[in-house]
């Protein structure tokens, strides 16, 4: 094999070793950013995959294997008189009834199931019980009326043994049953009891209502027609669910927040690259007479270009590795710490198991690599398009500081970026959202190197009198080059940075002052795990005890709208001045009732004052939007309704919640007390008393909590943003020696040059952090006005963290001037005669 074949190779195998080994610091950091992408896009993947396949497994554990159901709109149920209707449809092979109840034993929540064991035999068989052998006596049979059955999970929560009675709680009634066996199909740590219907409807107060109806299709029935036919037989308060149906209702429900965990992620990956391209470029920049001298020896553009991409394809093989595993770990832990909706509450009672994801992993691994290629490839073709004997004369910057920097560009795509912010969602995704983020992204790094210029003009054209200062001014004017390449990454990871800080700032003083708005009783008291409520005996006597001056009652129960998306919440309340309307009300048509829809809700459904809408209650009945309210408790929408206009409508004339105004110097604590000793005896130890601030404290910590993520992308952001600036500044101040050394033969002290260098780190954070948080304000307006209101029908004012803002200024500033002079006591140390001994 010829020499000439073989040398390239090898010079280039030679120079990536060299490099590394000279600059390893730079090299981790780069390979680190890209595993923090690559780890938090994987974990919160993983975390939300585990999630959803075990709220599908609790779904299906609860459903059985029924082909289709009916079901209830509301809790309120449907009547039983639809069952044989249901049952006699062409194309229904057998139709079970079921009750299905909210209900708790000792404490522990459970789901009340009743069946009729005949049918359901023949529809469901995985809810069947097991009798098993107890203390007295040798089995129990399913129709006993004080039998039940319990989920492995529900029996080992209880901790009871066969054959104990225990007393379950439901529909505002406690019942003794005795645990007569298992359910042995019933898997995913589901806690489910499972009695004969006859005992639930009797015994639960629910003579006459049904909650589901499970059906079995006849053999070689088409399922299209069997839909339509029950679709159209079937009354407001029913509704048609399938198993594709309640797999959409579970995705649907979180859907929003973990497509904005995963584009954040990928923003931080972005981020990643920028660092992977500040590194490069400025590796590329140092070694351009190498390259030079290589592509002399006949090595071709290619060839530069192949061994820039090589190194960017090494730096990202190791980060995204290593990203996997950080991720598998951090979804571990996220699972363990935070539960499968990390934090947000969607998925309350679902445990799930971490599960490995090839697919997954394999898709974030080409992100991570692509975003390393991507930000080597921009570097690799300046080095390769530089002139052999321009670069080998050339020992500085690569960008003449006469050249006009590029605008035009820049600005094209932060127009761009405006633009896409204002389309609208794609499949109630802000999909067009994040990209328009990517695009001023892109173009704020871009318009970097201008905003330098014109930030350090002022100071450029008016001498200070002190050499370091002039000197440190003058070097970043003329290396234009240079300072673009350390500020890019600088500029996207602190805009990243500051678009969430000011984004959860925004939120969290928006909900603050919600709560201040609507916590305005002494005390409010709850009904905690809906088993039950007050009826107007109950609320009789609370309102009489001593030391309360009036309680407002409200009702709350979910109301499905669609069989494929999250139901709402229907809350019967005294529509008073604590309602906080966003505008005024309008009038209603005669006939029609009001109702007021939660801003979530008006969104979802596309619905304004004055327009018409369908409930699941009052049959025939019409119902007007009167007016639209300001809600964070609710993602999904509420809607609320006259007290007295619901009983009419519903029968139901319970109670869950009261808003309790005390008499002037009655003692919350004593009223209290009170209160919890006049609640009915079925629902001792399931009534709550809370005051305003306890609650206002409980609401902030689950916000907190349910962005307890984006803290640590904020966290992550900050420390990628500042071991940028310091691995930057460093190679830039090694590379730098045969400056030095000249300055040192021409008279510059060592002190005189470190000075020189610390005013150029500071000059230099201070454009990165003022180019960062200008960027930063710009994403936030994206992330507050396109991405929240599209994700979670909220919408805010924007609110600036002042005392964040300033210190992420101050600590880039400080840490750019910090590294400098670390880095400039290094390069001085070394004597001026070696330092410029290749310029002789």
């Amino acid at each position: 094999m010829s020499a000439d074949l073989v040398a390239p190779p090898l010079a280039l195998r030679w120079m990536i070793a060299g490099e590394w080994r000279a600059h390893p610091a730079r090299v981790l950091v780069a390979a680190l950013a890209i595993a923090v992408g690559v780890a938090l896009g994987f974990a919160v993947h993983l975390v939300n995959g585990s999630a959803l396949d075990a709220f599908g497994q609790a779904v299906r554990a609860v459903n059985g294997d029924a082909d289709l159901q009916v079901r209830a709109a509301t809790p309120i149920g449907m009547d039983e008189a639809l069952y044989p209707r249901v049952a006699t449809l062409p194309g229904i092979a057998d139709a079970s009834p079921v009750v299905e109840l909210r209900a708790a034993a000792g404490g522990t929540p459970l789901t009340l199931i009743g069946l009729d064991i005949l049918r359901a035999g023949q529809v469901t068989p995985a809810l069947i019980g097991q009798p098993v052998a107890g203390p007295d006596r040798a089995t129990a049979a399913p129709f006993d009326d004080r039998a039940v059955f319990l989920s492995r999970a529900a029996l080992q929560a209880i901790r009871m043994p066969i054959g104990a009675t225990i007393r379950i709680t439901a529909h505002g009634r406690t019942v003794p049953l005795r645990i007569a066996g298992v359910l042995p199909a019933v898997e995913a740590g589901r806690r489910i009891a499972v009695t004969d219907i006859a005992t639930a409807q009797w015994r639960f107060d629910r003579i006459g209502r049904i909650d589901r109806i499970d059906l079995k299709l006849g053999e070689g029935a088409d399922a299209a027609i069997v839909r339509r036919t029950l679709a159209g037989a079937l009354p407001p308060a029913a509704t048609l669910a399938t198993a594709g149906s309640d797999a959409q209702q579970g995705a649907a429900l979180s859907r929003a927040y973990r497509v904005n965990l995963d584009m954040l992620a990928l923003v931080a990956l972005l981020t990643g690259g920028f660092l992977v391209y500040s590194a490069q470029s400025l590796s590329v920049t140092r070694r351009m007479r190498s390259f030079a001298l290589l592509r002399t020896l006949g090595l071709p553009r290619g060839g530069i270009l192949v061994q820039v991409a090589i190194e960017g394809l090494i730096v990202g093989v190791a980060g995204t590795l290593s990203g996997l595993a950080l991720g598998y770990a951090l979804a571990s832990v996220a699972l363990a710490r935070f539960g499968g909706d990390l934090g947000a509450g969607y998925f309350g009672g679902v445990a799930p198991q971490l599960r490995f994801d090839p697919a997954a992993a394999a898709l974030f691994a080409a992100l991570g690599l692509a975003a390393a290629l991507a930000g080597s490839i921009v570097p690799a073709r300046a080095a390769a398009r530089a002139a052999p004997a321009v670069a080998l004369k050339n020992a500085g910057d690569v960008i003449d500081p006469r050249t006009p920097v590029r605008w035009r560009m820049p600005l094209l795509l932060i127009a761009a970026g405006i633009v896409t912010a204002l389309m609208p969602a794609i499949g109630g995704l802000p999909l067009l959202g994040y990209g328009a983020m990517a695009l001023l992204l892109a173009g704020g790094v871009a318009a970097t190197p201008w905003l330098a210029r014109a930030l350090l003009a002022p100071f450029d054209r008016r001498a200070t009198g002190r050499p370091a200062v002039d000197l440190a001014i003058r070097h970043l004017r003329g290396a234009p080059g240079q300072a673009a390449v350390a500020l890019s990454g600088i500029v996207a990871s602190t805009g990243l940075m500051i678009a969430m800080a000011v984004m959860v700032t925004s939120f969290r003083g928006a909900v603050d002052d919600w709560l201040g708005d609507v916590l305005s009783a002494d005390l409010y008291l709850r009904v905690e795990g809906g088993t039950g409520g007050f009826d107007p005996a109950a609320q009789a006597r609370l309102r009489a005890q001593p030391g309360v001056a009036a309680i407002a009652f409200t009702r709350q129960i979910p109301v499905t709208l669609a069989a494929d998306q999250p139901p709402m919440t229907l809350i019967a309340r005294p529509i008073d001045a604590t309602l906080p309307l966003i505008d005024p009300p309008v009038p209603v048509p005669a006939g029609t009732v009001p109702v007021w829809l939660s801003e979530p809700a008006a969104r979802r459904l596309d619905l304004d004052r004055g327009d018409h809408i369908a409930l699941p209650v009052g049959r025939g009945t019409r119902f007007t939007v009167a007016g639209i309210w300001r809600d964070y408790a609710r993602q999904q929408g509420a809607i609320a309704i006259d007290g007295t206009t619901y009983d009419r409508l519903t029968g139901d004339i319970a109670r869950d919640e009261g808003a309790v105004t005390l008499r002037p110097g009655a003692d919350p604590t004593r009223v209290g007390r009170a209160l919890t000793a006049a609640a009915p005896a079925e629902l001792a130890g399931s009534v709550s008393i809370a005051r305003p601030a306890t609650l206002r404290a409980f609401a902030l910590r689950l916000f907190d909590r349910s962005f307890a993520i984006t803290y640590v992308l904020e966290a992550v952001a900050v420390i990628v943003g500042l071991a940028g600036v310091a691995t930057t500044i460093s190679a830039q101040t090694i590379a730098r020696i045969r400056e030095f050394g000249m300055l040192r033969h021409i008279g510059a002290g060592r002190g005189q040059i470190i000075a020189m260098l610390a005013t150029e780190g500071a000059l230099l954070g201070l454009v990165g952090g003022v180019a960062g948080i200008l960027l930063g304000l710009g994403l936030a307006q994206v992330l507050i006005h396109v991405v929240n209101p599209q994700s979670f029908n909220w919408t805010m004012t924007t609110r600036v963290p002042i005392g964040l803002v300033s210190g992420v200024a101050g600590a880039l500033v400080l840490a750019a001037a910090a590294t400098a002079i670390l880095a400039g006591r290094r390069a001085v140390a070394i004597d001026a005669v070696r330092a410029v001994r290749e310029d002789w």
